[in-house]
């Protein structure tokens, strides 16, 4: 590592060094930051997914000096696709001098990331250093603003909302005021990455259509689309090659998911919370059943060889991902009632 370091602060260009990211849309971002750079001379070049970089090299290859894994918790910890290992993380440990990951528990959203509490005991062992991350810089909040977010995620309790004046937690009682607000902050030019999103709790299928139609975000007399289903002309989409989701000005037309805006910031961030995150007898409960998300939803098998339903703390990671996108602001509206009424009774006039 040391040596390494030392080539580092050398400058020298010969340095091997890759970013990976198993998320398309934090990819994009950065194959064309790299390009711009002039680090890669096209896409896929020091800027990857974990599976193609991996299936590229041979465990018998001399190792890259360093790999960085942004988004680290949404590596793959067991063989899916073209993936045919059953740890990305262990394998990346093997072609590289130096793995650095950044990890986040809280922000595992499906069942093949899951790491069970002992394998992540296991990893912080096996790590040469650790740093602990203890404070987020995302949210303009107050502390007690963010505890109140981290309650409602952590403890899932409703207590009420603080008073921030650089902050703003608004609750709505209805959907279509709720997309309104969203759509006036996205219109303002100081606020103009604001955007709505949801649970995954309604059904959309990727690259197919509903027989004909959107896969759509559906409450009652509200209806939008899910995201990544616009259609986009051929000059449109040079236009907006290397912008992610959120960044597509036509996207306040969408709502988006953990698919589309983990890792990155939003201003305003609208989060409807569907009908898998409930309210009863003063407690947040997830119900996997109204969740569409089948990739949290469905049993993973343990490392005993067991197969177990981990769907409760996925659901709450999948919650706490949307709830903390905002930089300035969250606005709110939830499905199931019981809930709806105790944000509305926690927001002061």
């Amino acid at each position: 590592m040391e040596d390494v370091a030392r080539d580092v602060m050398a400058g020298l260009e010969n340095l091997d060094a890759w970013l990976l990211v198993n998320h398309d849309q934090q990819l994009t971002v950065y194959e064309q930051i790299a390009l711009k750079l002039g680090l890669s001379r096209r896409a896929g070049d020091r800027v990857s997914k974990p599976t193609r970089f991996i299936n590229s090299r041979d465990e018998g290859r001399d190792p890259v000096d360093v790999v960085l894994v942004d988004e680290a918790h949404l590596l793959w910890t067991q063989g899916k696709q073209s993936y045919r290992g059953s740890n990305q993380l262990a394998d990346l440990r093997t072609r590289a001098r130096v793995v650095v990951a950044i990890f986040d528990q809280q922000q595992m959203v499906a069942t093949d990331q899951y790491w069970e509490p002992d394998e992540l005991r296991q990893l912080r062992a096996s790590a040469s250093q650790v740093i602990e991350l203890d404070e987020q810089m995302r949210m303009t909040s107050s502390e007690a603003t963010y505890r109140w977010v981290r309650d409602l995620v952590d403890l899932r309790q409703v207590s009420d909302i603080p008073q921030d004046p650089n902050y703003e937690v608004k609750v709505f009682d209805d959907p279509h005021a709720l997309y309104a607000a969203i759509r006036e902050k996205a219109e303002d030019e100081g606020h103009g990455l604001s955007r709505l999103t949801a649970t995954f709790d309604w059904e959309f299928v990727e690259k197919r259509r509903n027989n004909g139609k959107t896969w759509d975000v559906e409450i009652d007399t509200f209806r939008v689309p899910w995201n990544l289903q616009l259609d986009y002309s051929a000059a449109e989409r040079r236009d907006l090659r290397g912008r992610s989701w959120a960044e597509r000005p036509r996207s306040i037309d969408e709502i988006g998911s953990t698919f589309t805006v983990q890792g990155f910031d939003l201003d305003y961030a609208g989060v409807i919370i569907g009908p898998s995150v409930t309210y009863r007898d003063g407690r947040i409960v997830f119900d996997q059943l109204a969740s569409a998300n089948r990739n949290a939803t469905q049993r993973r098998t343990l490392a005993n060889g067991c197969k177990a339903t981990v769907a409760e703390d996925l659901l709450r990671n999948e919650l706490n991902v949307l709830l903390t996108r905002g930089v300035r602001g969250l606005y709110l509206y939830a499905v199931d009632r019981e809930l709806r009424d105790a944000l509305l009774a926690a927001q002061r006039p």
